[in-house]
């Protein structure tokens, strides 16, 4: 008889720069006329054609068991309507200088090496107004997860990164657990 997962609890944190800096940037807004810097995403787009369009999400409650990464780009989510939505991270461990010897890499979807991430690593954040997030690349994520019936998010990413770059990892196959969460913050 199939083991039931184990349920991990993880307490959201809200999504500022600085929580949020080993995984991608919090995209807050700026003065119109202001020149590009630091506070801008640092996009990587450069492995293809670029893709935005307006992505319609629906009964996406607040648990996960699977995380996935795209190792080409740097993706951007952002809530259409400022409404409040989360995302499980964990932090990018993709194997690129291939000088470092490591335990249980893994080859991905677009053929770049990785360490599937670990259990005790992952964090949910909570993402609430006029922000949107800029996703390092290979920043394992889950979501968005909300508590709506639906919503609609801008995405960037490329034209074909859910055909060839969308690396999964099942932590319920893998380490028998599935993570929750519950928001104690007033909307």
């Amino acid at each position: 008889m199939a083991k039931s997962p184990v349920e991990v609890n993880l307490i959201p944190i809200e999504a500022t720069s600085e929580s949020f800096k080993d995984y991608g940037q919090v995209i807050e807004a700026s003065l119109d006329g202001d020149h590009f810097g630091p506070n801008d995403a640092q996009l990587d787009l450069s492995r293809g054609i670029p893709r935005l369009y307006i992505m319609r999400l629906e009964d996406r409650s607040v648990s996960f068991s699977t995380i996935t990464h795209h190792a080409n780009v740097t993706q951007c989510l952002g809530s259409i309507g400022g409404h409040v939505w989360y995302l499980g991270v964990a932090k990018p461990s993709l194997i690129e200088d291939g000088g470092k010897r490591v335990d249980n890499v893994q080859t991905g979807a677009s053929g770049i090496m990785y360490v599937p991430p670990a259990v005790e690593e992952v964090r949910v954040f909570r993402f609430s107004g006029s922000k949107f997030v800029k996703l390092n690349r290979g920043t394992w994520h889950a979501g968005p997860l909300f508590e709506d019936s639906y919503m609609d998010f801008y995405n960037l990413e490329l034209s074909n990164t859910n055909e060839v770059d969308h690396t999964t990892h099942d932590f319920v196959k893998s380490n028998g657990v599935v993570f929750r969460f519950e928001d104690n913050t007033s909307s």
